[in-house]
């Protein structure tokens, strides 16, 4: 594996050149040149369809991207990861989110021990405990029936959950309503909480440390509305249940640690869900769909590390998205999905994405002279279309854009899924041929607002094509990301697996706190604009 920093690669200097001859090559050229491009940049692995014709690049590019991945050690470290070695090298750990859903026989070894019988010791815990709680049989303290499950956490421990919890809605059991807490902001919980029967509901605690200020507020604030009704101390070890690794905090909080589900310190948070931070899921889906979807991560995993690069999905996304970031100095990436039950999907790719690649310096602790992980944004379609695409199409930024859709709808409604679909296709034609001048004048268009109506297109999209949304296509459809950042972190030599940059605003934050809170109003010490602020809120935080 090169030492060096990207740019400094012959490989790299490579494609700057093929750059600067690429640069102006408008897709209308690309395509009139290559009639079969449509059907020559595709992939088909593991059941999804990947186009990627519809981007500004030849077979000559994707050629040297390919050797910048080999000089970069792509292989090398992936075999790294999969082997168990601890390539995260700030805090020491291994990175193994892929040893959650390998199957049983599997040996991936952590410090001499394999983990695997871990793993699946939690995930069987994990599923009698669900099937207790869907079948009637766990029963709140008063021998109330559990109709109501609330996930507590924040980051990977509530984005992921909520996330699959949205996507997989079709196959959730519909006597249980899962709702999800994470804000420091009351108002997340009363919201949440609101026209729920304490004795019907149970909560769902998740935190490794079981200190994380946010999520352990809204754990009090929800064992107080608990008891509130339910009375009895004791009650709380039948309304609650805890993902954590802290037993001893676990029970000062009242909750039996046989209800405590472990995961590990080589599962970073937004990395999770497909662990015991996932248990909200399995109880709304039910362990086999929770299996079904594991399955669909462990394919992508085997089809990531096994294909040859130029047959490697995640391998390809991660490469053009290099391409665009790099070369094109285009700044942010919008992940737009045509099914509403992806909804939360791009929030989700932003923690994956932007916590893992959003780094100044490379592994030795050096800064970096290149741009690293993009601005990451997006929502279902259509509904995006009747608000940004607006700027996608006649803007002056350059915006590459993930489409993903699926043949069939999981629920038919008249014409609404082609309705759907149509709109699907027709934005990615539209955004990389766009309308001329001369066309738009043959529509009949007077001449002062021809400048209006043109689409200058050239504007780059893949589009990502699966048969249904299952639990199995999900699975997948997240993996498949996970290693596209994964490879991009590699070809920019940083670790993908640490996020130092959320701890000072928390080591601030909890500087701040007894500032607001202490009757004594201590001395401000902060900036001049910081003392302003907390002097007005409180001056006027309390009605009068």
């Amino acid at each position: 594996m090169s030492l060096k920093q990207p740019t400094q690669l012959p490989e790299w200097r490579a494609l700057e050149e093929h750059f600067s001859s690429i640069r102006d090559q408008h897709l209308r050229n690309l395509f009139a040149e290559d009639a079969r491009r449509g059907k020559n940049f595709v992939l088909e692995a593991e059941g999804l369809y990947f186009d990627y014709s519809k981007n500004r690049l030849t077979g000559d590019t994707i050629n040297l991207l390919l050797a910048l991945a080999e000089a970069s050690g792509v292989k090398e470290r992936t075999e790294a990861m999969f082997s168990g070695e601890k390539i995260n090298s700030t805090e020491k750990r291994a990175v193994l989110h892929i040893a959650l859903r390998a199957p049983r026989d599997a040996q991936i070894m952590v410090d001499g021990q394999n983990v695997v019988p871990e793993v699946h010791a939690v995930l069987d815990k994990m599923a009698a405990f669900s099937n207790r709680v869907i079948s009637g049989e766990w029963k709140g303290y008063t021998g109330k029936r559990i109709r109501n499950v609330i996930n507590i956490g924040i980051g990977g421990s509530d984005l992921g959950p909520v996330m699959a919890y949205e996507a997989l809605r079709y196959y959730t059991h519909r006597d249980i309503t899962c709702r999800f807490v994470s804000n420091v902001d009351g108002t997340d919980f009363v919201e949440a909480t609101r026209g729920l029967d304490p004795e019907e509901t149970l909560f769902i605690i998740s935190s490794k440390t079981f200190t994380t200020i946010e999520t352990m507020t809204n754990a009090r604030s929800a064992r107080d509305w608990s008891l509130k009704t339910l009375k009895d101390d004791k009650a709380v070890a039948k309304h609650f249940v805890a993902v954590s690794t802290n037993a001893a905090e676990v029970t000062k909080f009242g909750i039996d640690t046989a209800n405590m589900f472990e995961f590990w310190d080589w599962v970073g948070g937004r990395y999770s869900y497909d662990s015991a931070i996932g248990l909200s899921l399995m109880i709304a889906i039910g362990p086999d769909h929770f299996r079904e979807m594991l399955a669909g991560f462990h394919a992508m995993d085997e089809h990531f590390r096994a294909a040859p690069l130029e047959r490697n999905l995640p391998a390809l996304l991660a490469l053009i998205g290099i391409w665009y970031n790099n070369f094109f100095g285009a700044q942010t990436v919008a992940i737009l999905p045509y099914d509403h039950y992806l909804g939360r999907l791009p929030s989700y790719l932003q923690q994956l994405d932007m916590e893992s690649n959003g780094k100044h310096v490379d592994l030795d602790g050096n800064t970096v002279n290149y741009q690293t992980g993009p601005i990451i944004w997006g929502q279902p379609g259509t509904n995006g279309q009747h608000a940004y695409y607006q700027l996608i199409h006649q803007g002056t930024k350059l915006i590459p854009c993930d489409f993903i859709g699926f043949n069939q709808t999981l629920n038919p409604l008249g014409r609404h899924h082609d309705l759907l679909m149509a709109n699907f296709f027709a934005q990615t034609e539209a955004l990389a041929f766009g309308k001329t001048a001369e066309e738009v004048k043959a529509d009949g268009v007077e001449d002062s607002l021809v400048p209006h109506r043109v689409f200058e297109g050239n504007r780059p999209t893949n589009t990502i094509l699966a048969d249904r949304l299952t639990p199995e296509t999900l699975g997948k459809l997240i993996a498949l990301y996970e290693h596209k950042v994964f490879v991009q972190g590699t070809i920019w030599k940083i670790n993908s697996f640490d996020q130092w940059g959320v701890e000072l605003g928390k080591v601030l934050a909890n500087r701040i706190i007894p500032e607001l809170e202490s009757p004594e109003s201590p001395e401000l010490t902060h900036d001049s604009s910081t003392n302003a602020l907390i002097e007005r809120y409180r001056q006027r935080r309390n009605p009068r």
